[in-house]
């Protein structure tokens, strides 16, 4: 098995195939963390060392032994109340109103196959690819029992964490902070990339050095945010893409997190991922139990890459489920740029002509087809076809689009309502208002209680009574703000706990769409990138990664989504210039380039393109189809940075076993007499000779990888170009 344990040491280790993560009992009963990094068969307790150290105390089992602290040796899984004053996983309040916690060993279990988390996405695996470990923890002072959860994917690099606490006590405890994974490491120099951003300018790529003090990301918008990504990547300070050691973690949650950095007064380093602790404190009752949402953790010691391909594998293979997991999606036109709230139902049918001879796969009517929606003032949460806007049933418009040869999809916001809607005129209680307070109003709308099991239980009604009603194949689920105002008349005695209860409720509700619709297409979206995150994948194969659709800025977001998140996921599409967010122009075939880094669409009015976008258009979904498999089931690199000043842009695919490559490059800045640029493929097998299919020049993979070839020199801003290899066959 991939999970070992020494009963005299007391030590576990647990190997992927290229990786070790080794814990040790330590002789009072703490969980210590030896190690994580490059297989190794060794033991790796002789690392630790042991010393008095001023203002470190020490367990009161230690009796006269002063070099025994908590405050200094690494832990697995730290708590408050330990004497270890450094960043921790849990906090509990005690019914003595004190906050204490002290975690010791009572066992463990070793098993085939992968742990479930109830009520929680998370990754999923056969008994024969995985393993689990359960380490079971108790404090015996407040019969307080946790159990950390470990999974071993071993072909693909992966270790996740989860834990459960569960009140064994007769009292209600209070947690008030429980996160998901800690690492330490004894010494190194370290680095850390967060990806930051904004509305329209997602996952921002950033690199810092880790310094003393407390450094990190989180969110409290009540979603995952576009502001911060719930993933980190640690890096030894020398790696680059392909050399040095790099670590990563990501949360499978969609909501509030929390992702810390320390650098303690000894040079070790500590990492902790796991639920937002502000604006939560969660009751647990007598028997009641706790999970915390999936931490997925993966090593790489040839540099981010390898750390890219690793999560890229896992979440396509081992946490998107469905129809859509592993073939081609539909290539689809949404109204949404070309019309906005403005149009009827013939406007949409000669959308969706000019588009089906083109050869578009499925039309997606966006906002404005239910309720009373002109505008976004009103209509939300009245979910309810408007037949008058549309001139004719939803049945009857799906048809005639389905006639010609289209598929077609709905979007929707069913977590939101506005004041002025039939809803929330009937249950104003079914929306967070703080009682005796106006509510923070965005984007004119408020947010639905979906702690509450009635709220949920409606929504889906709604949504299965639309969907019913006609041959509807996919749906895009938005989310057009941040969540504040949180108070839930359900939850009155316990209101820390109702967004946590939020996203378990959001949860069920995808999780029964899902289930009673096997074959539809779900695409998440919050105002973009708001929630492009790991739990939502496990629901929704693809995510609209933002609503800045600007080919150039495209590129970096696209390029910062990509260091966890598989290419396959990405809602891109082609759009109109100049570009309704930036105002920019770029040639038709750059906006397709960049747009093909993902499931490929458009987002314009076609018949207002000339004829030669036409027959561009037509071409565009032939190569799309034609490298489909390429892009979405091949290796993704990243060749540049577009997050420092580069004259260009370019990424790669390459298929698994090397056989065939596809380059892409973007102009971003064009000069007078500019010096040439080069570009080094990579993936490539460096014995074998490659035909560029363009050129039919052969050249041989070693070149291709340690020389490069020349970019064609740019007569025009943006110019994009494309090169496609493929290996002659000795």
């Amino acid at each position: 098995m991939a999970i070992e344990f020494n009963d005299e040491s007391m030590i576990f280790s647990l190997h992927t195939r290229h990786s070790t993560y080794q814990i040790q009992v330590g002789q009072f009963g703490h969980l210590l963390h030896l190690y994580y990094g490059s297989r190794i068969k060794d033991e790796m307790d002789y690392l630790m060392t042991y010393m008095d150290r001023g203002f470190s105390g020490n367990p009161y089992e230690a009796g006269l032994d002063k070099t025994y602290s908590l405050d200094a040796l690494p832990q697995e899984y730290p708590t408050d109340g330990t004497g270890d004053y450094r960043i921790t996983c849990m906090t509990i309040k005690n019914t003595n109103g004190t906050y204490s916690c002290d975690l010791r060993y009572k066992g463990h279990n070793i098993s085939k196959g992968k742990y479930h988390i109830p009520g929680l996405p998370s990754i999923y695996a056969n008994e024969d690819e995985s393993d689990t470990l359960e380490v079971f923890l108790e404090d015996a002072a407040n019969q307080l029992q946790v159990t950390l959860y470990y999974g071993v994917i071993g072909n693909t690099d992966i270790i996740t964490r989860s834990v459960r606490v569960v009140n064994c006590s007769k009292e209600t405890l209070i947690i008030e902070k429980a996160l998901t994974a800690n690492i330490d490491f004894l010494y190194g120099d370290y680095d850390w990339y967060g990806f930051h951003g904004r509305h329209t300018m997602e996952r921002q790529t950033q690199r810092s050095k880790i310094i003393h003090g407390i450094q990190g990301v989180g969110s409290k918008r009540g979603t995952s945010s576009h502001q911060y990504n719930p993933f980190l990547i640690i890096a030894e300070s020398k790696t680059t893409e392909d050399h040095g050691n790099c670590y990563g973690l990501c949360f499978v949650y969609s909501g509030d997190f929390k992702a810390e950095i320390e650098l303690d007064q000894y040079n070790q380093t500590r990492i902790t991922m796991g639920l937002q602790d502000e604006m939560f404190s969660y009751q647990l009752k007598t028997e009641a139990s706790f999970y915390t949402p999936e931490v997925v953790m993966t090593f790489s010691d040839v540099g981010l890459e390898k750390l890219t391909h690793n999560y890229h594998d896992i979440f396509r293979n081992n946490l998107i489920r469905g129809k859509y997991k592993s073939i081609p999606k539909p290539i689809l036109i949404n109204n949404w740029e070309a019309t906005y709230f403005d149009y009827d139902g013939e406007k949409i049918i000669n959308i969706a002509k000019q588009a089906v001879e083109l050869g578009v796969e499925m039309l997606v009517l966006d906002d404005g087809w239910f309720g009373n929606r002109d505008g976004d003032m009103s209509g939300l949460g009245d979910w309810t076809v408007n037949e008058k806007k549309l001139g004719c049933s939803l049945y009857t418009l799906v048809n005639r689009i389905n006639e010609m040869g289209m598929k077609f999809g709905l979007w929707f916001e069913p977590e939101m309502v506005n004041e002025d809607s039939e809803l929330y005129r009937e249950h104003p209680e079914w929306a967070f208002i703080i009682p005796n307070r106006d509510p923070v109003r965005s984007r004119f709308q408020l947010v639905l209680d979906y702690s509450r099991v009635e709220v949920v239980d409606y929504i889906y009604e709604k949504i299965c009574n639309v969907l019913d009603s006609a041959n509807i194949e996919y749906i895009k689920w938005d989310f057009n703000r941040s969540i504040s105002d949180v108070y839930s008349i359900s939850g009155t005695s316990n209101q820390g706990a109702v967004l946590y209860h939020y996203m378990l409720g959001l949860y069920n509700l995808l999780e029964r769409i899902v289930q009673r619709y096997p074959n539809l297409l779900i695409e998440s979206c919050s105002g973009g990138g708001g929630r492009f995150d790991a739990g939502m994948l496990h629901y929704s194969p693809q995510i609209w990664t933002s609503d800045n659709t600007d080919a150039i800025d495209r590129i970096r977001i696209q390029e910062g989504t990509s260091f966890a998140y598989p290419i396959t996921t990405f809602g891109s599409h082609v759009s109109d210039v100049p570009n309704h967010q930036t105002g920019r122009t770029t040639p038709f075939e750059t906006r397709a380039i960049v747009a093909m880094v993902g499931s490929f669409g458009y987002e314009l009015d076609l018949n207002k393109i000339t004829t030669i976008e036409k027959d561009q258009v037509k071409q565009q979904i032939v190569e799309f189809h034609k490298y489909w498999d390429l892009i979405h089931r091949g290796d993704y690199y990243r060749l540049t940075n577009a997050h420092d000043k580069q004259i260009f842009a370019a990424w790669q695919y390459v298929r698994r076993d090397g056989s065939e490559a596809l380059l892409c490059s973007v102009t971003l800045e064009i000069h007078g007499n500019m010096p040439a640029q080069y570009v080094k493929f990579k993936g490539l097998l460096p014995e074998y000779d490659y035909i560029d299919m363009n050129t039919q020049k052969r050249y041989s993979g070693k070149a291709l990888m340690c020389a490069g070839l020349p970019m064609p020199f740019s007569t025009n801003e943006y110019q994009a170009w494309q090169v496609h290899l493929k290996m002659i066959a000795i």
